[in-house]
């Protein structure tokens, strides 16, 4: 029985990869098949498949009394015509972008669509700097750094507040309540005239190293970085993906997705996919959070996805449902072809699970899938396109894409060069220059090793961030990367996720977060539960940088407003620990009753 997705012999394509060994100890991967060629700009995509198949969905996204709105690509191009027919009419200033403000919708993606038709780039910002927050200090900042010619935002209800107090030179437009702020206009105006000959003028002069968006770096360390994302690097990764899985070319995708715009997954990755092969993209107004997962669900029973493309936390928050129903289990798993994780965080413990919720349901195995890249490579510069057993791989690199590993340390640093890199950081050259080699490869900041040295074809596995590693006191360096999904798994399914701790100390902790199932459990239960997993590290060995020594449960949740956890469901180590640096005191203080420590 066939294992690729769809039972297609021809789904993936077979593992290849070439090594070139540097007499300095670094080495480059390579694929050895070149790159094919691959489209002038996103709207070419669009174009393409108005044509070919105008009356195939393209967009769905719920209205206001719970039905799914959807567009045909031929109705997609025409509002795009329209509202790019509006952009010129309205004679914004050359050279500035239209920024969107808001969560995923239809009306985003029609603006930015059009803003790039017209040579127009566009900058979806996160919506957690207006909604979450009354301190606007920072959305303000963003704004300036853009210098937008144009902010949309869905309802100046919810965003007005944030726009307003920027109160920068520059047309506003709002989807909903455009009346209630002085001198904003209405959405729907921007679609009132027809297009003209402009339009398809400005879309010819397209080229693809022009400017097609913006994307903004998190920011948890300082100001955000502007990322110049041209349409020869979307384009090119797109074809890169299209050739390691070619089923994307043979089967039309279905996608129900929640991740946010304002981030590459999300954005590049999974918007982009389905553009570039004419699939159906159905817009998730759930999220992994209490009181959301719950929508996320109700569609994915709905839609039917055909592959689902998520976060850790995502599937973490989904399992508990449907283990417990396997009639959901059923409707959500029984047609879905594949699940992508982003990158190696997914602890092997929710793959287990995930394998034997799906084993309940259906013949055929779910194929596990994943990438790794960044914001400024498009994303992905690697992916799988084999059968994995467990998670841990990055895959090999895409074709048209180079790896090199640079010994650094105790580790192996990549960086990545190719058609999918960006050219750099919106006015800013020192930290364009900064970001690359001599030889031109961008310095993710990732390290990595070979899954198998002696058969490279094996993929790639990840080795923690450079940055984010640590010593103990005792000289031992801590591989923060790849220490806390495997503690994630040992203590499954109690807890959700764990930051770990441990700088200018000798040994490790644990600032724990439990899942919402375990805070219901018998008073002592958890803290017995932690116990009994810190011994059994121990007795596992690996010294003071695998055994981490104690623990405390955290009693409130990560904060998405403290910047504790990102828009795509991550933990920000860095923001918990300064956030929560009582707490880590608190650990190595000796005299706190919460620290729970191994069984004796």
């Amino acid at each position: 029985m066939l294992h690729a997705p769809f039972a297609d012999a021809q789904a993936l394509a077979p593992p290849e990869v070439l090594r070139e060994s540097r007499a300095d100890g670094s080495f480059v991967l390579r694929h050895p098949r070149p790159l094919q060629p691959y489209a002038r700009c996103v709207g070419d995509w669009l174009e393409h498949w108005a044509a070919t198949t105008p009356d195939a969905l393209f967009l769905a996204e719920r209205d206001a009394a719970g039905d799914w709105r959807r567009l045909t690509y031929h109705e997609v191009r025409e509002q795009v015509g329209r509202i790019a027919q509006g952009l010129l009419d309205a004679r914004l200033p050359p050279h500035r972008p239209v920024v969107i403000l808001s969560d995923n919708s239809m009306d985003a993606a029609l603006l930015g669509l059009a803003a790039m038709h017209v040579g127009r780039p566009f900058c979806m910002v996160s919506s957690a700097y207006c909604r979450l927050t009354k301190d606007y200090a920072k959305i303000a900042s963003i704004l300036d750094l853009l210098q937008p010619a144009l902010v949309y935002a869905a309802d100046a209800r919810v965003y007005g507040p944030a726009v307003q107090h920027w109160g920068g030179p520059c047309a506003i437009v709002f989807g909903a309540h455009a009346q209630e702020v002085p001198g904003a206009r209405p959405f729907a105006g921007l679609a009132e005239a027809d297009e003209s000959e402009a339009v398809g003028a400005a879309f010819a002069a397209l080229r693809p190293e022009h400017h097609a968006k913006y994307l903004l770096t998190s920011g948890s360390t300082g100001q955000p970085k502007v990322v110049i994302n041209n349409h020869r690097m979307l384009c090119a990764n797109q074809q890169m993906m299209a050739q390691a899985w070619p089923f994307l070319t043979r089967h039309r995708l279905v996608l129900l997705d929640w991740l946010p715009w304002s981030h590459t997954f999300g954005g590049n990755h999974n918007f982009h996919m389905v553009l570039a092969h004419g699939g159906a993209l159905y817009i998730d107004e759930g999220r992994p959070a209490p009181g959301l997962i719950e929508k996320t669900l109700r569609n994915l029973r709905e839609v039917k996805p055909n592959f689902h493309f998520n976060v850790p936390r995502g599937f973490d928050m989904l399992l508990p449902f449907l283990e417990a129903d396997e009639a959901c289990a059923r409707e959500v798993l029984a047609g879905m072809e594949g699940i992508f994780y982003a990158g190696a965080a997914l602890p092997q413990s929710l793959w287990s699970r995930l394998e034997a919720v799906a084993a309940k349901v259906r013949e055929r195995p779910l194929w596990f899938t994943s990438s790794w890249g960044s914001t400024e490579t498009a994303p992905a510069i690697t992916t799988v396109h084999w059968r994995m057993d467990r998670a841990g791989c990055l895959g090999l690199p895409l074709p048209g894409a180079e790896l090199k590993f640079v010994p650094n340390g105790e580790k192996l640093e990549m960086r990545a060069r190719g058609p999918n890199i960006f050219p750099g950081y919106l006015d800013r050259q020192d930290l364009t220059d900064a970001a690359f080699d001599d030889e031109g490869y961008y310095c993710i900041g990732d390290a990595g090793r070979l899954v198998d040295a002696a058969d490279i074809a094996q993929g790639v596995a990840f080795d923690g961030r450079v940055a984010e590693d640590f010593k103990l006191t005792t000289g031992t360096w801590v591989s923060v990367g790849t220490l806390r999904p495997r503690i994630v798994s040992a203590l499954a399914p109690h807890v959700a996720d764990v930051v770990i701790t441990g700088h200018e100390q000798a040994e490790i902790g644990l600032l724990v977060f439990a899942t919402p199932q375990a805070r219901a459990l018998p008073e002592g239960a958890l803290a017995a539960h932690l116990r009994g997993v810190l011994q059994q590290l121990q007795a596992e060995g690996g010294g003071s940088s695998q055994c981490p020594t104690r623990a405390i449960v955290q009693a409130e949740p990560p904060s998405a407003d403290a910047g504790e956890i990102t828009d795509k469901g991550y933990i920000n180590q860095r923001a918990v620990l300064a956030r929560r640096a009582a707490d880590v005191a608190a650990l190595y203080a000796g005299n706190d009753p919460r620290v729970i420590r191994p069984a004796a």
